[in-house]
């Protein structure tokens, strides 16, 4: 016995409004986090805190973009919305890559941050809770945008992990070259996602809206 209309209309309106729902948690959270970021950066002159604090940024963007797409009404923002998505992550990828060689280069050193320290350590655990929702909630929408932010922010609970680690090793052993190695983990996940974003729907010769 196939389901009616009105409840399949209920279900897709309750997933609805459980994707906006995560989306919103998430830029919540990345409005706080940008500025706690940047507090903990410009003390510790660290590179991998500047560039996670500015992935917070695009994933404010990121997290605006499915929201706008979530209510779209006429099913023709999805491409828009990916495009968007992706050239800011590209345009994050080039940045952090700048930043990191010129530290490197110059071997500026880092001071420990252990608001830094604390802040990602949380942020790694409530993007990766975050993440799991979206993932389940875009998988039973059928919708890519959902799907692929869904990775961003698990791309952005992977990011925190390596900017703990880096400043963890730069904090405990004065390992100063793992906060801007931590720097380029976030340069080649920007470009991969960068990159699929970019080219959503046209990879794999799918018409996209």
């Amino acid at each position: 016995m196939q389901p009616s209309t009105s409840v399949v209309t209920a279900d897709r309106d309750r997933l609805l409004q459980r994707g906006l729902w995560l989306e919103y948690v998430t830029l919540g959270w990345n409005v706080v986090g940008v500025v706690v970021l940047a507090v903990a950066a410009l003390a510790a002159h660290s590179v991998a805190l500047a560039g996670f604090g500015l992935d917070s940024l695009i994933e404010i963007l990121a997290s605006t973009v499915v929201v706008w797409q979530l209510t779209d009404t006429g099913g023709q923002r999805e491409r828009t919305a990916m495009r968007i998505i992706g050239a800011a992550f590209v345009g994050l990828a080039i940045y952090i890559a700048a930043q990191a060689l010129y530290l490197l280069a110059t071997g500026g050193r880092p001071a420990s941050s252990p608001l830094g320290i604390g802040w990602t350590a949380i942020t790694c655990a409530a993007m990766l809770a975050l993440a799991f929702g979206k993932a389940r909630a875009g998988a039973a929408l059928g919708n890519p945008v959902l799907i692929t932010e869904g990775r961003v922010t698990l791309v952005d609970a992977y990011l925190a992990g390596a900017v703990l680690l880096g400043l963890v090793l730069n904090a405990a052993l004065g390992w100063w070259w793992a906060d801007p190695l931590a720097g380029f983990v976030i340069v080649f996940y920007g470009f991969k996602e960068g990159w699929e974003a970019l080219h959503h729907g046209t990879i794999s010769g799918q018409r996209v809206a």
